[in-house]
């Protein structure tokens, strides 16, 4: 571990699954001892600024992690090997995290493959949280330049519509003419009542090539006028917010499909069991496990069928009324963060049960699971709304400041966002207490500042 940094088991086991799981980067390397003289081979998995390593790919929890923060990874040079182990230091690749904390070590590393030495370089230089920010930056760019864009709808759609008017205008003259020649040609008739001479024949002749090009002007008229339209940016971007929608469509199936595999693969069964002769767990460690995750659960069923509904409607999107009906019932995902960390610890205890234990691989082992731990399905709740704020942010871009749903939709925006600000001050502060009383456990004669909620969590070291 670290020198400075120290977590609770449930939190290394927990980053650790992760690591393995979702590393972006993952691999044997050889790290130098303490004592620099000997080397030993861990494997190794890069999840966004923290370095695990784990005895074997097969451990189930790491070693040890490095917070890289702020450090500088580089090539090394080999160092001069005696010669008897020339032959097989040569083909080794060597590169050091040098870090910026106060008496930290410089970690030293080796690898036998110089294409895996240059990515673990580049992987270690870019796994900072400063990178994010930079590319939030860059997005905050795009998105101002798409308001830009929306801005200039309005001149757009007149343009069109000056377009219609005057193809319109042009069609009501062509009617006209037609009317004035079917007049005349009446008129002719009339007039005539002897057999059709040549010159009637070559006056029927003219009137149909007349008829053809009337035809044939306003047929192209038209095409201009449809060809101009879908080139423009008013109808670029209703395609696109048509695709943010469908887009939204696929996530919240596959959210639904989760919901659904955690209360049907984990809560029922765990219920069950808490009921039977020889309990695993009791209801009330499955109540705080879950909480309100069924509830959750049949919200987002009823919000799917809702937005099956609105796409069986294309291209008539109206997404508003389902955000209105959303929002109030929203509170019930304050009260799973507030219980997340809390039912994390309740699930590592009663994992110390074997038989519970057991059972849960059992349950975790099903196909449908597809390797998922029941911690992974927890965590999924989590990020839902945050995806939401984002959809919406995406969505607003490409609906017109005169559309009938914008403002709706910027009002849900603004409360969700409300609801996330909220939600992370007060899952901070539970984490900020949570550490003190850890802290203050830990001394023997106790320590009555850190009982103070005022207190605020910087370090332990």
């Amino acid at each position: 571990m670290q020198k400075g940094m120290r977590l609770n088991d449930g939190h290394v086991a927990h980053l650790g699954l992760l690591a393995k799981k979702d590393g972006a980067r993952r691999g044997y390397l050889s790290k130098r001892s303490a004592d620099n003289t000997k080397w030993h081979t861990k494997w190794f998995a890069l999840l966004q600024n923290m370095l695990f390593y784990f005895e074997t790919d097969s451990s189930s929890r790491p070693s040890g992690l490095y917070l890289l923060e702020g450090c500088v990874c580089d090539r090394a040079p080999s160092p001069k090997p005696p010669l008897s182990a020339k032959d097989s230091l040569a083909k080794q690749h060597y590169f050091t995290v040098n870090f910026n904390h106060e008496n930290q070590k410089t970690l030293e590393l080796r690898t036998e493959d110089a294409k895996d030495c240059d990515e673990w370089v580049a992987a270690i230089a870019h796994a900072s949280y400063r990178n994010l920010a930079t590319e939030h930056e860059a997005l905050m760019q795009k998105y101002l330049h798409l308001l830009q864009i929306v801005e200039t709808e309005k001149t757009v759609a007149k343009q069109l519509r000056q377009q219609i008017e005057d193809g319109e205008i042009e069609i009501e003259r062509l009617k006209a003419e037609i009317a004035s020649l079917l007049k005349d040609h009446e008129r002719i008739q009339a007039s005539q009542s002897s057999a059709p001479s040549d010159d009637d024949s070559d006056i029927k002749k003219i009137k149909k090539v007349q008829s053809f090009l009337r035809g044939w002007l306003c047929r192209r008229k038209w095409k201009t006028i449809i060809q101009d339209y879908i080139r423009s940016p008013h109808a670029d971007s209703m395609r696109k917010r048509n695709q943010v929608v469908f887009s939204m469509l696929e996530a919240e199936a596959e959210y639904v499909q989760q919901l659904h595999i955690l209360v049907n693969n984990f809560l029922r069964p765990l219920r069950m069991a808490a009921s039977s002769k020889k309990p695993p767990i009791t209801h009330d460690d499955v109540s705080s496990i879950f909480l309100n995750s069924e509830t959750i659960m049949f919200l987002h069923q009823i919000f799917y069928q809702g937005l099956k509904a609105r796409i069986s409607s294309w291209p008539t999107l109206v997404l508003a009324d389902l955000f209105d009906i959303l929002l109030p019932m929203l509170n019930i995902y304050q009260e799973f963060v507030r219980n997340h960390q809390y039912s994390l610890q309740i699930l590592a205890h009663c994992k110390q049960n074997r038989d519970f234990d057991k059972l849960l691989k059992h349950y975790e082992a099903k196909p449908d699971c597809e390797e998922r731990t029941l911690e992974t399905f927890l965590t999924y709740p989590m990020f839902q709304i945050p995806r939401y704020i984002l959809t919406l942010h995406e969505l607003l871009a490409h609906t017109p400041h005169e559309h009938v749903e914008r403002n709706s939709l910027d009002y849900a925006k603004s409360k969700l966002e409300e609801l996330s600000r909220i939600m992370h001050d007060e899952v901070s502060e539970t984490e900020n207490i949570r550490k003190n009383l850890a802290i203050e456990r830990m001394i023997i004669e106790g320590c009555e500042i850190l009982l103070d909620t005022s207190q605020t969590f910087v370090r332990q070291g």
